[in-house]
C-alpha cells in the first residue's frame, strides 16, 4: 500500500507554521473570507471544466432553472413554461425583475445567445442541440424552443450543475466564440465579480449584488430556490500553503479553509470554534485521464494493461488520509446513486498485481516509449492522485516525464492536442463533483466523440451509441441496463479509469450556519 502523500512541509506537519504573509484584519460581520481549492485563472465557465471556475461562475450569473439536492429542476430566472404540440414546442417566461450587473435588464434574446452557446461545449447541451430545430426570442421576456421530437431531459439539462452549466449572460458577451474565453464578467447573479480587485494567485472578490432579484419558488437547495445575500463582501484569499491557511482560520483571519488535506482537518478539529464537514452529502469521483491522440495510449491495449495495477485504495487514502469511512469503490458512476453498479468492474476489483500489468504493457508493444504526466502541486485531490501515479508509472517501467505545475497551467496544458515533443501530455488526474457522474448526462470523461470529447478525446462510437439510447431510454429500468452496459464498454475500451469516490471534508467556522451543501455556495450562509 503507498503511504499518504504529505503535501505539507515538515513545519506543517509538525503544527502550524509559525511564520505566514500579513493578511487582512479578523474577517468581519459583513464580509467573508475564504481560501478556495485552488487558484482561479480562468473566468468563463463554459470555457473551461475547472471545478474553481463553476464556482466562480455561480457566484456571478444566475440561470433559467436551479437543480435541488433531489436533482430536481426549479425555476430560478424563469418565471414558469408552457409545453405544446406534444412536447416539440416549448415556451418558457423570464421573471420581471432580473437585472445585469451593468444594469440592462434580463431579455430573452441574452438568454437565446447564451445558450446557443452552451449548446457547443455542455455534453448535455450539445445532445439538447440534435433536438433543437430553432431556438428564438418571441419578445423581450419569452424564449421558444421548436423541436425535432421530445427531449425529456429539457428541464435538467438547463438546471445542470455539473461543469459548463447554462448560465446567462449578456448577449454581447454570449457572443463570443464558444472555444474563446470571454471579456467581460457580468451577469445577473447574487455577486458582481471586482475585477478591479482581482489578483491572479492572490485575491478575488465579489460584493453582493444590490439589485439581484431571487426567486420566490421554493427553498435553497444546490442550485434552486432563492439565493439570499447575508454578506456584502466575499473574498477567496488564495494561498497555497495549508498549514498557512489553517493558522489563519485558527487566528480568525478567514473564515473558510475549503480544502485543507488530512493533517490540517486534525488541527482544525481540536478548535472548538471550528467545524470539518462535507462539502457535499455525495462522494466526489477520481479519474485517471487518458490523451488518445498519441502514443503510448492511443491503443487500448495499452490502457487496458495498467488495470491491474490501479488500487484504488492508494489513490483515495491520498487524498482523505486512513479513515475508511472518507472514501468507497467507485465505477463510472456517483456511488449512491441510481446508476452507480459493480457491473463490469471486475478489472478493477479484482486482485491487484503489477507483474499481470507488465506483461500486459508488453504484449501491447511497450518498448521503453515516452510519456508524459501532468499534475498540479496546488490543490489537494488531483496532487494527490498524481504523486500517487507518478510513483505506480516507475513501478510499471515508464519512460515517463512528470510534469508538476499550478492547477491552473495543468487545466490550460490538458487542452493542448500537440504531440509530446511539442509540449502535449499522456495522463493526467482529476476529479468531479458527485452531480456530474449521477447520469450519462453530463458526464464529461464518458464521452466517446472523439475531437469534440473532453480533453484525453477518446473515440469510441459504442459509447457514443448507448449514451443516445440512454436519452430516450422509455423507461427508468431500460436506462440503468444501458448505464451497465456503458459501464462494461469502458472497462473495456478505457476511456480512463476511476481510481476511487472520496468524501471531501471543508473546514469552517461554527458561527457561519445555513451553507447549503453540494460545493463553495455561499448564498443563503449567514454569521450568527
Amino acid at each position: 500500500m503507498i503511504g499518504r502523500r504529505h503535501l505539507l512541509g515538515a513545519a506543517g506537519a509538525a503544527g502550524l507554521a509559525p511564520a505566514m504573509p500579513a493578511l487582512a484584519q479578523p474577517a468581519g460581520t459583513r464580509v467573508l473570507k475564504m481560501v478556495p481549492q485552488a487558484n482561479l485563472t480562468s473566468l468563463d465557465p463554459i470555457w473551461t471544466t475547472a471545478n474553481i471556475t463553476r464556482n466562480h461562475g455561480y457566484m456571478v450569473y444566475d440561470n433559467l432553472y436551479g437543480m435541488d439536492a433531489a436533482f430536481r429542476p426549479q425555476p430560478q430566472l424563469a418565471e414558469g413554461h408552457v409545453v405544446e404540440d406534444g412536447g416539440k414546442r416549448v415556451v418558457i417566461t423570464l421573471r420581471q425583475g432580473p437585472k445585469f450587473h451593468d444594469g440592462e435588464p434580463v431579455r430573452a434574446a441574452d438568454c437565446v445567445a447564451s445558450l446557443n452557446r452552451w449548446m457547443k461545449r455542455s455534453p448535455v447541451a450539445q445532445k439538447l442541440a440534435e433536438f433543437v430545430d430553432e431556438l428564438s426570442a418571441l419578445d423581450d421576456r419569452r424564449i421558444q424552443f421548436r423541436l425535432n421530437r421530445p427531449f425529456p431531459f429539457l428541464f435538467s439539462a438547463l438546471a445542470q450543475v455539473s461543469n459548463s452549466p447554462a448560465f446567462i449572460m449578456p448577449e454581447r458577451v454570449a457572443r463570443t466564440d464558444p472555444f474563446q474565453q470571454i471579456r467581460e464578467t457580468i451577469g445577473s447573479g447574487p455577486f458582481r465579480f471586482k475585477r478591479d480587485e482581482f489578483n491572479s494567485g492572490s485575491l478575488v472578490v465579489y460584493e453582493r449584488n444590490p439589485d439581484y432579484s431571487p426567486t420566490a419558488v421554493g427553498t435553497p437547495s444546490l442550485t434552486a430556490g432563492p439565493k439570499t445575500v447575508h454578506f456584502d463582501r466575499v473574498e477567496w484569499q488564495i494561498i497555497t500553503d495549508a498549514s498557512t491557511a489553517a493558522a489563519a482560520l485558527q487566528a480568525g483571519e478567514i473564515d473558510w479553509f475549503e480544502q485543507p488535506p488530512p493533517e490540517i482537518q486534525q488541527l482544525i478539529r481540536r478548535n472548538r470554534a471550528l467545524s470539518v464537514e462535507p462539502v457535499d452529502p455525495l462522494p466526489l469521483i477520481g479519474i485517471m485521464r487518458f490523451n488518445h491522440l498519441f502514443e503510448p495510449f492511443r491503443d487500448k491495449r495499452m490502457r487496458q494493461a495498467l488495470l491491474p495495477a490501479v488500487d484504488q485504495g492508494d489513490f483515495m487514502q491520498a487524498i482523505v488520509g486512513t479513515d475508511p469511512g472518507l472514501w468507497e469503490r467507485s465505477g463510472v458512476f456517483t456511488p449512491g446513486t441510481p446508476l452507480a453498479s459493480d457491473v463490469g468492474m471486475e478489472p478493477l476489483y479484482g486482485p491487484r498485481s503489477l507483474d499481470r500489468a507488465k506483461a500486459l504493457m508488453k504484449e501491447a508493444g511497450y518498448t521503453n516509449q515516452p510519456m508524459r504526466l501532468v499534475g498540479p502541486t496546488d490543490i489537494l485531490a488531483p496532487s494527490a492522485m498524481t504523486q500517487v501515479g507518478a510513483d505506480l508509472l516507475r513501478r510499471l517501467g515508464f519512460n515517463a516525464d512528470i510534469v508538476l505545475t499550478d492547477w491552473g497551467t495543468t487545466v490550460q496544458r490538458r487542452t493542448s492536442k500537440e504531440p509530446l515533443d511539442k509540449g502535449g501530455w499522456s495522463m493526467t488526474f482529476t476529479s468531479f463533483s458527485s452531480f456530474d457522474f449521477v447520469d450519462p448526462s453530463a458526464h464529461f470523461p464518458l464521452r466517446g466523440n472523439g475531437a469534440n470529447a473532453w480533453p484525453g478525446w477518446p473515440d469510441i462510437p459504442e459509447l457514443e451509441r448507448l449514451r443516445n439510447d440512454w436519452f430516450v431510454a422509455p423507461s427508468p429500468e431500460e436506462g440503468k441496463r444501458i448505464a451497465e452496459q456503458m459501464q462494461r464498454v469502458a472497462m473495456e475500451e478505457v476511456p480512463y479509469v476511476p481510481v476511487g469516490a472520496y468524501k471531501s471534508l471543508t473546514g469552517i467556522r461554527r458561527d457561519l450556519r445555513d451553507r447549503v451543501p453540494g460545493f463553495a455556495i455561499f448564498w443563503n450562509l449567514k454569521r450568527g
